[in-house]
């Protein structure tokens, strides 16, 4: 059985989500293959992408690829881009309808294994809060972002693209005026 097979037959969290309030079941999205040059480490699934099985089909997508400099075709290429998020599984909602966080056992259980297999990683762009305490172990995602240059240009920590943080985007220019364009030119060079 290969790691990518045993990650969607995976049901550590099968109590956990039918504990939560929507009551769902696993269902791990899982888009890597060995050789991928572009590694995003994200936080996890939506209740969209949950839905669809794809990463990212949702505004968060649009606006991740519009950063990035990228079309569909090119992004959902498994062969050049591998989507790993911190969690596997879209964790549910809480009472008042906030995603709740990704569970530390998916991470924990599996992310090692998964870097272990990508080691053709030239660019490493993380996703929120939850990936950049993993791989950096740095707190604020303020303050992580916003000393950009001290990691690229291998790895680039951004905000997560969600709606939610369209305040933060307009409180930071500087993410649009310098490190958008410098991340689509690390993304064009981690492509050739």
């Amino acid at each position: 059985m290969t790691l990518q097979s045993e990650i969607k037959s995976c049901r550590l969290c099968e109590e956990r989500f039918l504990a939560t309030h929507i009551a769902h079941q696993p269902r791990p999205v899982v888009w890597f293959q060995p050789g991928a040059r572009i590694l995003i480490a994200g936080q996890a699934p939506g209740a969209r992408v949950h839905a669809s099985g794809k990463p990212f089909t949702d505004p968060s997508g649009d606006r991740l690829r519009d950063w990035m400099g990228l079309g569909e075709e090119i992004f959902y290429d498994r062969k050049q881009i591998a989507i790993v998020p911190m969690a596997f599984c879209f964790p549910g909602y809480n009472q008042k309808g906030a995603d709740l966080p990704p569970p530390a056992i998916c991470a924990n259980t599996w992310r090692p294994q998964v870097m272990d297999q990508l080691t053709s990683v030239r660019l490493t762009l993380l996703v929120g809060g939850y990936a950049q305490k993993w791989h950096l172990g740095q707190g604020s995602v303020t303050q992580t972002v916003a000393n950009w240059r001290d990691h690229a240009p291998a790895v680039f920590p951004l905000p997560h693209p969600s709606w939610r943080n369209t305040a933060w985007l307009k409180k930071n220019p500087w993410f649009e005026a310098e490190l958008q364009p410098a991340l689509q030119v690390a993304v064009k060079e981690a492509l050739l």
